[in-house]
């Protein structure tokens, strides 16, 4: 009976663990959200999100090694088990991205991210 509980319970936690940034599927965010801005700040809404992009990237390819060793040393996947997985926020972080990247082509805007200086916005208000 032993025998065929152990494998169950490795396949359920291994199972559990937090997946790759690399294979986790964008979220579908409408590209209607980001039509209504201008190229340049398209440019600097993908530099913000591509920011943050990666940093939950990151975050969640620290989660599946922390899962792996979890799984390994103790047989519980750790970061998924105490709220270390971030699949959702890639997901979402991804989809922006991809919504941000079509609004720009659709625009013929040029694919470069545009940082953002800081002070910059408080200047041209000023203008």
């Amino acid at each position: 009976m032993k025998i065929h509980i152990m494998p169950l319970a490795v396949v359920l936690a291994v199972s559990g663990c937090a997946k790759r940034p690399d294979a986790i599927v964008p979220a579908d965010i409408p590209m209607a959200a980001y039509t209504n801005l201008s190229c340049e700040q398209l440019g600097q809404e993908m530099f913000k999100e591509q920011t943050a992009l990666a940093s939950v990237s990151k975050q969640q390819h620290d989660a599946a090694t922390g899962d792996a060793f979890g799984v390994f040393l103790l047989g519980v996947p750790m970061s998924s088990t105490f709220g270390g997985d971030k699949e959702g926020q890639v997901a979402v972080a991804k989809g922006k991205v991809q919504a941000i990247q079509s609004a720009m082509m659709s625009k013929g805007c040029s694919s470069s991210p545009v940082p953002v200086k800081p002070g910059t916005a408080a200047k041209k208000a000023a203008t």
